[in-house]
């Protein structure tokens, strides 16, 4: 039997993934060791290979075959715009990728003025402002820390993912519209899906279990 390969967004998202799948009857003790400088992690028994990717690189690991199965925010699936299957919402990580800036923005939103918007999301940004508000914008991507773009005047108003809205409140931003919820999503390979099948459905019935709190 060959191995099933699963690439796992560093960080957060894989703690709770792990979780997940030992409650599901799916372990890999090696990754336990805090102090492995492993790259690769493998369940000899159940025939499983995992490693920890960078969020962004998830779906180019799955598209390309180095992963049959990948766990990843449904943000950077919607930005890498990868061609891959996106077959469940795990319901873990949930948060909300919406338009944010002063309280005076909104107006700009309002009357289709060309503005600049600053964003980690260029693709995801591109696609709202130009498809869904029909309004013609300016796109600054940036990599640190968007809310500061509006504070000091490279943007009008950023595009990035609000949990609690804390960091917003504290530096005088708020959000000003919602573009959709996010959650954690499990994507795999187009040619692992006919494959290895059998064993992939058998991982996914295993977590819509758990989720319907059957396990």
């Amino acid at each position: 039997m060959e191995y099933l390969t699963v690439a796992l967004a560093k960080g957060r998202l894989a703690t709770e993934t792990l979780r997940i799948l030992e409650e599901i009857g799916i372990t890999c003790e090696e990754m336990k060791d805090k102090a492995s400088r492993k790259l690769i992690f493998v369940n000899e028994e159940q025939k499983l290979k995992f490693f920890l990717a960078k969020a962004n690189d998830v779906p180019t690991y799955v598209e390309y075959g180095a992963a049959d199965i990948g766990i990843v925010g449904k943000d950077t699936i919607l930005e890498e715009q990868k061609h891959i299957y996106e077959v469940m919402d795990l319901g873990i990580g949930c948060c909300r990728m919406c338009v944010a800036g002063p309280e005076h923005a909104k107006a700009l939103l309002q009357n289709g003025r060309l503005i600049r918007v600053a964003t980690k999301y260029p693709h995801i940004a591109k696609d709202y402002f130009f498809n869904k508000k029909h309004q013609t914008v300016e796109i600054i991507k940036l990599n640190g820390s968007i809310e500061l773009a509006p504070i000091v005047g490279l943007a009008e108003v950023i595009v990035d993912i609000v949990e609690t809205g804390s960091t917003l409140r504290e530096n005088g931003l708020m959000v000003l519209e919602e573009i959709y919820p996010l959650s954690a999503r499990m994507v795999v390979n187009q040619v692992s899906m006919k494959i290895e099948h059998e064993r992939i459905a058998q991982i996914i019935e295993g977590v819509r279990k758990w989720k319907g709190g059957e396990t």
